[in-house]
């Protein structure tokens, strides 16, 4: 039986090159932080009860009913999503008061599509 050899051929390079730009590390760090304040269903809809609320503004009184958690709960799951940045806090008497912050949701959107966005041919999409 005879042995068919097979042509040597000049190396290609096993990778494609980098022809984006990429998230560095300190805000890849803290993209993820706030996707995981994001990732969680109670805290979707808390940011949504705040959202509908006149001015865009409300009461951790009046959020706890709508979800159905305990106002430990709800204090726990808003203060994640303050230190995330989407939200402000502000105490006034005995209550917190929770304010989307213009332009953080907007901001991981716009984000996640300058890093990670890629046409249907497999290249990256110029913005």
């Amino acid at each position: 039986m005879a042995l068919d050899l097979l042509p040597v051929v000049a190396p290609t390079s096993c990778c494609t090159p980098v022809t984006s730009s990429t998230i560095d590390e300190r805000d890849a760090v803290a993209l993820a932080r706030t996707l995981k304040a994001l990732a969680d269903p109670t805290r979707i809809r808390l940011l949504s009860l705040i959202a509908a609320h006149e001015g865009g503004e409300a009461c951790v009184c009046d959020l706890i009913e709508p979800v159905g958690l305990s106002q430990p709960t709800v204090s726990h799951h808003l203060k994640q999503l303050t230190e995330a940045g989407l939200v402000t806090r502000e105490k006034r008497g005995v209550w917190a008061y929770f304010t989307i912050v213009p332009g953080a949701v907007d901001a991981v959107s716009q984000h996640l599509g300058a890093h990670l966005s890629v046409t249907a041919n497999g290249s990256p999409s110029i913005r």
